[in-house]
């Protein structure tokens, strides 16, 4: 980078960490003659960045809000921040576009020098709440960009995906949407080698890989991606049928399991409980918000999960 460019990007560093500058603090910090910081000043007016100047006491520079977004500098700590923040707004848990969180994310990525991209690596692990599979997973920011510029660009894809089974598989696909579901991201994509669409949790894929083969789209199953994983999630997901019974009234039990779960009258203070998971954790955490008295009957494997929440809870509380 050229000294007149590297001193450019640095004044508007500069101008983005503080309100206000004085010509002659700036000048001082970049050492320049206010002559030069003028001109260069002017080379970022030219690019779009609204910088407002004052003479006379009290005058100086600042960067003020303007009608288009140009290009941002940000340092190491900015750029680490802005990724995560990103990722954890991908999972569909907070009032934006999940999507628009997704490619946004797959623009920062591409350009992040690899000192930054390890320093997001070592900050996967987010606190969020549990959705209705567990906690969220980690997704490894480098394999959702891959997947979202291969989406965008209609790019065949190769990776390896691990099923929940455990069955370790290399998968050649026609990326189609990235989707954000009950904070967990999936790909949705016509797989190749079987010649059927599928869809991928993305924290089970790594090593992805764009081939440089462009495709033309196929039509999907259903028009709305989100409602294809849904279905997809119901119909191949479902490996435990938990059942309970729980002491409170049926549609106070139900208000709570929304359409996760089905609570089925007793009597006027008991009801049967349904909860079809792929999770256990899930099954658990849903019972145990309920805050009433429960049995659970089945299957075996969670009637032992859970028994096992309740000896470290009870564990826990007698630490103290």
């Amino acid at each position: 980078m050229s000294t007149i460019s590297a001193r450019v990007l640095e004044l508007l560093a500069l101008l983005q960490i503080r309100r206000h500058w004085s010509g002659e603090e700036l000048a001082r910090r970049l050492e320049v003659s206010p002559r030069t910081l003028r001109r260069d000043v002017e080379s970022l007016q030219d690019l779009g960045y609204p910088i407002t100047s004052t003479r006379g006491t009290g005058g100086g520079y600042q960067l003020a809000p303007g009608g288009s977004l140009p290009p941002l500098v940000l340092n190491e700590d900015e750029a680490a921040a802005v990724v995560v923040a990103l990722k954890e707004a991908a999972t569909g848990s907070h009032p934006i576009e999940s999507a628009a969180a997704v490619t946004a994310l797959a623009k920062i990525v591409q350009v992040l020098p690899s000192k930054i991209r390890r320093r997001v690596d070592s900050l996967q692990r987010l606190a969020t709440l549990p959705g209705p599979y567990g906690a969220p997973a980690t997704v490894d920011a480098a394999v959702l960009t891959t997947f979202a510029l291969a989406t965008r660009d209609h790019e065949t894809l190769t990776f390896d995906y691990t099923d929940a089974r455990g069955t370790e598989t290399c998968r050649h696909v026609q990326p189609r949407h990235v989707v954000s579901l009950d904070q967990r991201l999936y790909l949705v994509a016509y797989d190749l080698v079987r010649g059927d669409w599928r869809s991928f949790r993305i924290d089970r894929a790594a090593k992805p890989e764009r081939t440089g083969k462009t495709f033309s789209p196929r039509a999907l199953p259903l028009a709305d991606p989100a409602e294809y994983v849904r279905t997809h999630i119901k119909t191949a997901g479902k490996v435990y049928d938990v059942t309970a019974t729980v002491e409170a009234p049926a549609d106070e039990v139900q208000r709570s399991l929304g359409e996760w779960g089905t609570a089925t009258p007793v009597d006027e203070n008991s009801c049967a409980v349904h909860i079809p998971a792929s999770d256990l954790d899930w099954a658990a955490f849903a019972l145990a918000v309920l805050h009433a008295p429960f049995a659970v009957h089945g299957p075996e494997e969670a009637v032992a999960h859970i028994a096992a929440w309740g000896s470290r809870l009870t564990e826990a509380a007698a630490s103290n």
